[in-house]
Order: structure tokens, then C-alpha cells, then sequence
């Protein structure tokens, strides 16, 4: 899956934001508190058509039931947000794989 996670959220009514206007690290407090099973991404990974950016590690919320990713969304002079979108299986796969072990 590759895409523009800026615009799938312009586009799309299919995501959920968990939070928003938040720091970075209470966003990822949540994502490790709130989410199924969680793996840690290295900063500058690109998964999701976009690089990911944080402190280290960066978790990523996986729930393979419902097909989702709950990731940390920061956007420049809005601060940081969680947001869960759909994906297909193989992205998640992708995900566990670039994720630090």
C-alpha cells in the first residue's frame, strides 16, 4: 500500500482519531497502552507511504482482527495525533518486518 496519508485523510471518512493536538509522547503512551499488539519503529522507516517521525522507538498499534494500524500523525504547527486507519494484511506484514525486534 502505498499512499498519501494527508490526503487519505482529506478523502477518506474511513479512520478514526484516537487524539489530537497532543505531544508526542503522551500520543505514543496511548498507542502502547490502548493498542492490540504493539511493535516500535525506527524513526525515518517509511511505512504507509510516509516516513515516520518521533522519539525512539516509535510504536505502531497493530489489530489484525479489524485490519487496522494506530500510528502517531505529527503535523507541523498542529502537534502530534493518533490515528487508526484501515490497511490490507500485507502492509501490516510489511510493518512487523521494518519493526525493531
Amino acid at each position: 500500500m502505498s499512499f498519501c496519508i494527508e490526503t487519505y485523510l482529506q478523502q477518506s471518512d474511513d479512520y478514526e482519531i484516537h487524539m489530537t493536538r497532543s505531544g508526542f509522547r503522551e500520543c505514543a503512551a496511548f498507542i502502547e497502552k490502548k493498542a492490540k499488539r504493539v511493535v516500535h519503529i525506527r524513526p525515518g522507516e517509511k511505512i504507509l507511504g510516509a516516513r515516520i517521525i518521533g522519539i525512539p522507538p516509535v510504536p505502531v498499534g497493530i489489530d489484525k482482527e479489524r485490519s487496522t494500524v494506530m500510528i502517531p500523525y505529527t503535523k507541523p504547527c498542529y502537534g502530534t495525533a493518533v490515528i487508526e486507519i484501515p490497511v490490507d494484511e500485507d502492509e501490516i506484514e510489511r510493518i512487523i518486518e521494518v519493526a525493531e525486534h
